[in-house]
């Protein structure tokens, strides 16, 4: 994630800022002219208070003037903040929804959450708070010191040996809190690891009576991260105070220096130094507030730091190129010496060398745990081989574009998810092409699903549950079979989607992928025989490796593996 490139989108804030920098230096010059003048005039020349009604005046003007720009500064620096993060998520959803699943699977989903939620409002100080400091502190200051010096050089002499103090002292202190800031996001995101995990499966800890060895673990973790942001805070509260010992000292010696020339040597007016005394302090308090700045700032750094350790992760993932794949007409697949491994896993999947035409409907069988669900993620592009190659019509699947491929492919599961929404925008989750309410009651009619739509009362704007909360377990595949039916892909990998359900939904499926199945290459986790018979062939997987490829007639009598598992499948529906 580069910082920079940020910084060039978000120019014009940046500008804004600098521009209302500059008017607010201006003000504060004025308003401290205002309020010497009106003190000059009315305890020193003993003038009449309707004598300074209207520097009054301007002085009220000015103080709102001030607290105007302040507001259009701080607003301004909400939405660079905004939009900085908003940016950094979206390249982190990207990044995890298109990573392969191979690397994803060694990661916990609340140390992704963590990385996506805080470590993401972490980098929010660089850019609203961090970003404008140092443009008012490269301006206003400059402003006052400059008034300082025209009206009082050794004023200005005593604020350039001091100032440079605290850029010294910020750039010892943000060593520090970067080795501590990096503990403490390190910290927070195996806490949120821990605790998710934990959370997930809390049902399963109880019934196997872990949940008080997982209630430590979560203890420990959580002092952990109690203790690394006490270790910032350390470091915090010490930068604080050194900021605060050098402004009070400076602006110590420059009230010594006024105070000497004004009452011993009588080589300054009460108005000039007055008017430098005010000046100094607003000096001050801006370098106090860059500093405070610049230590959320180095946290945010550490912060996107540890993104761009996240992201570069794939780098060394087979990264999809630009060649655009033919849509609208089933495609071959062919599996050329692939095979895969999982991570910390002693399962091992391949060599696997097939080829699968266009229309081809594919049964895979095997008991569990043979790899079916492993090659299915292959073929969907969900997970990256080891080794090997797979090509898409004679293409080599490093040189296709991920969209097009994910455009053209259709998964339905056993257990689809439906997200929170409605069920309109469940329907047509699967296609970017503007998708009419006609076509969403149309695909609801195929799958018998309109009837009950139609009883709700907004209809198919009616909003579903996260998980489909609301909906039976058949009404949720029917609604997952209306999104395939919009997407129209030309490969559709399935595991065999009406096993246990009733027998009407089965039927209602069943009759909707046969019209859909005639235009599509199909490759199915077969669990019924008639499935596995009507297929064009049959792949039998065991222990990792396609031990048997052929028709249903051919299998059946020359394949003693195949008879063992078809036999109890056929007793099965028989019964």
């Amino acid at each position: 994630m580069n910082v920079k490139q940020i910084i060039r989108e978000q120019k014009n804030k940046l500008m804004w800022i600098l521009l209302f920098s500059i008017l607010l230096g201006a003000i504060i010059v004025f308003q401290a002219y205002l309020i010497v003048e009106i003190i000059h005039t009315i305890f020193l020349e003993n003038q009449p208070f309707e004598s300074v009604v209207t520097l009054l005046s301007l002085l009220f003007i000015l103080l709102l003037g001030r607290a105007l720009f302040i507001h259009f500064i701080g607003s301004v620096s909400l939405k660079l903040g905004f939009q900085a993060k908003k940016k950094i998520r979206n390249r982190l959803l990207d990044h995890f929804s298109t990573k392969s699943l191979t690397p994803t699977n060694e990661d916990q989903s609340g140390k992704k959450i963590g990385l996506m939620l805080d470590t993401v409002d972490e980098i929010d100080p660089y850019f609203s708070e961090y970003l404008p400091k140092v443009i008012q502190a490269s301006t206003i200051p400059i402003i006052l010191l400059g008034v300082i010096f025209y009206f009082n050089y050794p004023s200005g002499l005593i604020i350039l040996f001091t100032a440079p103090f605290i850029p010294l002292f910020m750039a010892i202190i943000g060593m520090k809190t970067r080795d501590k800031s990096e503990e403490q996001i390190e910290q927070m995101n195996a806490f949120s690891a821990q605790f998710l995990d934990t959370l997930q499966g809390l049902k399963t800890l109880k019934l196997f009576g872990k949940a008080k060895q997982s209630e430590s673990k979560i203890e420990t973790s959580t002092l952990g991260f109690r203790d690394a942001t006490m270790d910032v805070l350390k470091v915090a509260f010490a930068s604080a105070f050194m900021m605060e010992l050098i402004s009070m000292l400076s602006m110590g010696l420059i009230a010594l220096e006024v105070s000497f020339r004004m009452i011993v040597f009588d080589s300054i007016t009460f108005h000039t130094a007055f008017f430098v005394l005010l000046l100094a302090p607003e000096f001050y308090v801006l370098l106090k507030e860059l500093s405070s700045a610049f230590h959320s700032g180095r946290e945010s750094l550490t912060a996107i730091k540890k993104i761009n350790e996240e992201i570069s992760t794939d780098a060394n993932d087979v990264s999809w190129g630009t060649q655009k794949l033919q849509t609208g007409s089933p495609s071959s697949i062919q599996l050329n010496n692939v095979d895969m491994q999982y991570p910390n896993d002693g399962f091992m999947l391949g060599p696997i060398n097939l080829h699968i035409d266009p229309y081809e409907k594919i049964a895979l069988i095997g008991e569990s745990g043979s790899g079916k669900t492993t090659l299915f993620h292959l073929l969907a592009g969900l997970m990256e081989p080891q080794s090997g190659t797979i090509y898409l019509d004679g293409y080599s699947k490093a040189d296709v574009d991920s969209s097009s491929w994910f455009r053209q492919l259709g998964y339905l599961s056993q257990d689809p998810y439906i997200f929170a929404g409605t069920i309109a925008e469940n329907i047509s989750l699967g296609t970017d092409k503007f998708v009419s309410d006609q076509e969403i009651w149309r695909v609801l009619n195929q799958v018998k699903l309109d009837t009950l739509v139609s009883t709700l009362e907004h209809g198919i704007h009616t909003t579903i549950g996260e998980g489909g909360r609301g909906l039976s377990g058949g009404e949720k595949q029917r609604l997952a079979l209306a999104r395939i039916l919009i997407k129209q892909p030309s490969i559709l990998l399935f595991d065999e989607p009406t096993t246990g359900l009733d027998l009407k939904t089965e039927k209602v499926i069943q009759n909707s992928l046969e019209q859909l199945t005639e235009k599509m290459t199909v490759i199915t986790i077969a669990h019924r025989i008639k499935t596995i018979q009507s297929s064009d062939r049959i792949w039998i997987m065991e222990e990792g490796k396609i031990v048997a490829d052929g028709t249903h007639k051919e299998l059946e009598h020359s394949n003693e593996f195949y008879q063992s598992l078809i036999t109890p499948i056929r007793k099965e529906n028989m019964e």
